[in-house]
């Protein structure tokens, strides 16, 4: 995955957040980042972007992003659940009309039978409660950086179906 493609899709992105006067936000976990990383790499993107969360340690989810402990012990960190409340939490912690969240296992360690390396689950959420959810399996094999970049473009396409 080039970043070439990566910021092609945060500059389609941000045409279609200024088309409509929206704001974005992010949480990211797995991501570390690298989503607000893209969307900053477009020149005027302060006029939609308001800002992020990396929130890697659970206490972060829930004290800055809502995210209940009930949810995170019966779930996990790597789960619908938290993601869904981890891009909603978003929007209300930062005014934002949307957000973009990520929870997974990059890898190359920390996998489990059922939350292996590479499985990363990703949220978009909007206006009126609106929020979509996905989870990919990136090959567990690929390196730590190849399956960020990997998660990121996914989470951006799946924002920008959501805005098109």
């Amino acid at each position: 995955m080039e970043e070439t493609l990566l910021l092609n899709l945060a500059a389609e992105i941000g045409r279609l957040l200024n088309g409509r006067h929206a704001t974005l936000a992010t949480a990211e976990s797995c991501t570390g980042g690298y989503i607000a990383h893209c969307i900053t790499g477009v020149a005027g993107s302060s006029a939609y972007f308001l800002g992020g969360v990396v929130s890697y340690a659970n206490r972060v989810k829930e004290d800055l992003l809502g995210v209940t402990a009930d949810v995170l012990a019966r779930e996990g960190a790597v789960s619908r659940a938290v993601v869904e409340a981890m891009a909603v939490g978003a929007c209300r912690r930062l005014g934002s009309d949307y957000a973009v969240a990520t929870s997974g296992v990059a890898g190359p360690g920390g996998g489990t039978a059922d939350k292996p390396v590479g499985m990363v689950w990703m949220a978009v959420s909007g206006p009126d409660g609106l929020c979509l959810s996905r989870c990919c399996r990136f090959d567990s094999a690929h390196p730590r950086a190849e399956i960020i970049r990997e998660a990121a473009f996914e989470a951006l396409s799946l924002l920008k179906g959501l805005l098109a």
